[in-house]
C-alpha cells in the first residue's frame, strides 16, 4: 500500500503500541536474563527463539536466491550477531533505560551512513537532524561519561551497535526490495546464529538457570526477535514507510517507563532532555524533503490557487 493521508485506523494504532511495545520491552527483558544467563547465551537463545518463531511464517521461508546468499550473511552479522551481542554486554555495566535511550539513535546512523555511501552532503532539514541528534547522543551519555569507567564502556558499546545497525538498515535495502522483509530477516538470523553459536555455548557452563530469565529470554526472541518485525512491516504495508516508521520513536519511551516501573531505575535530567532531542533528530532525518515546486504562471495554474502556489498533497509528506 501507498502511503496515504489517511487517519490511522484501530488496527493500525494498535500495531504500532504492539511494535514499539515489544522492541521497547527487549531492554528490560535483557536485564532480566542477565540475572541467570551470561551475554553470548543470552544472544544465542535469543536468536533461536527468534528464527523459531519466524519459521512460523510462510512468507519468512520463501526461497531467496543463491546470488544473494553472501550478502546475507554480511547483513546477519551487522544486523544480528554483532548488536545483539553488544546489547547484553553493555547492560552489565548500564541501566536498561540508559540502553533504549541511545538505541533511540539509530535512525541517525542510518541516515550518516547513507550519506557516506552515496558520497554525497545529507540536505539541510536532515544535515539540522543530525546535529541535533548527536548533540542529544552526548546528552543521553553524560551522565554514564561522569560515572564509572565501567558505565562508560556500556554507554560506549550500545553506540557501537547502533551503528552497526545504521550499516544494517542501509544493506538490507536492496535485499528486502528483491525478496521481502520476513525472508531476508530470516536468513539474517540462522547465519547469526552460526556466528555466535560457538560462543554461546562455550559459556553454557558458567550459566545458572532460573525460570523467570529464561521467560525473559524468549520473550525477548519471540516478541522483539521475531513478531516486532512481523508487525512492522504489516504497519508500513498498511500505512505506508514514513508513518510506519513512528513506531521507532516510542522505544525509548517504552524502554524508560518499564526500567523505572519494573526495575527501579533513575534517570538523569540530562538523558531524559537528550532522548528528546535524538528523537527529534531522528524525526527530522527521517523526514523527506520537500522538493522544490516552481511557480505556475496563473493562465496555466488549474488548481484555482493564486499564480505561483501549488497545493500540496495532504498526509506527511
Amino acid at each position: 500500500m501507498t502511503e496515504t493521508g489517511e487517519a490511522f485506523s484501530p488496527l493500525d494504532w494498535a500495531l504500532l503500541a504492539a511494535v514499539a511495545l515489544m522492541w521497547g520491552a527487549s531492554f528490560l527483558f535483557i536485564a532480566v536474563g542477565l540475572e541467570a544467563f551470561p551475554p553470548t547465551l543470552i544472544t544465542l537463545l535469543r536468536l533461536g527463539f527468534g528464527a523459531a518463531t519466524l519459521a512460523v511464517f510462510p512468507r519468512a521461508r520463501r526461497a531467496v536466491p543463491r546470488s544473494d546468499w553472501s550478502a546475507i550473511a554480511l547483513l546477519g552479522f551487522f544486523w544480528m550477531a554483532a548488536p545483539l551481542l553488544l546489547f547484553p554486554i553493555a547492560q552489565q555495566w548500564i541501566d536498561s533505560s540508559l540502553a533504549g535511550m541511545l538505541n533511540g539513535a539509530v535512525p541517525l546512523f542510518a541516515a550518516a551512513v547513507a550519506a557516506l555511501l552515496i558520497r554525497r552532503l545529507p540536505a539541510w532539514r536532515q544535515s539540522m537532524g543530525l546535529l541535533v541528534g548527536f548533540l542529544g547522543v552526548v546528552g543521553v551519555s553524560w551522565p554514564a561519561v561522569q560515572g564509572a569507567r565501567s558505565s562508560t564502556v556500556g554507554a560506549a558499546l550500545v553506540i557501537l551497535a547502533t551503528v552497526f545497525y545504521g550499516i544494517a538498515l542501509n544493506l538490507s535495502v536492496p535485499l528486502q526490495r528483491r525478496n521481502g522483509a520476513l525472508p531476508v530477516l530470516f536468513r539474517a538470523q540462522l547465519t547469526a546464529i552460526v556466528m555466535v553459536a560457538p560462543f554461546g555455548l562455550a559459556s553454557v557452563p558458567s550459566a545458572s538457570f532460573a525460570w523467570p530469565s529464561l521467560a525473559a529470554i524468549a520473550a525477548l526472541g519471540s516478541f522483539g526477535t521475531a513478531l516486532a518485525f512481523v508487525g512492522m512491516t504489516t504497519l508500513v504495508a498498511r500505512v505506508g514507510a514514513t508513518r510506519g516508521s513512528i513506531a521507532v520513536y516510542f522505544v525509548p519511551v517504552v524502554a524508560i517507563v518499564l526500567g523505572v516501573l519494573f526495575r527501579s531505575e533513575t534517570v538523569a535530567l540530562a538523558s531524559l532532555i537528550g532522548t528528546g532531542l535524538v528523537l527529534l533528530g531522528a524525526y527530522l532525518t527521517s523526514r523527506r524533503e520537500r522538493p522544490r515546486v516552481r511557480p505556475v504562471p496563473a493562465a496555466s495554474n488549474g488548481s484555482g490557487l493564486p499564480a505561483g502556489r501549488v497545493s500540496q498533497p495532504s498526509g506527511i509528506g
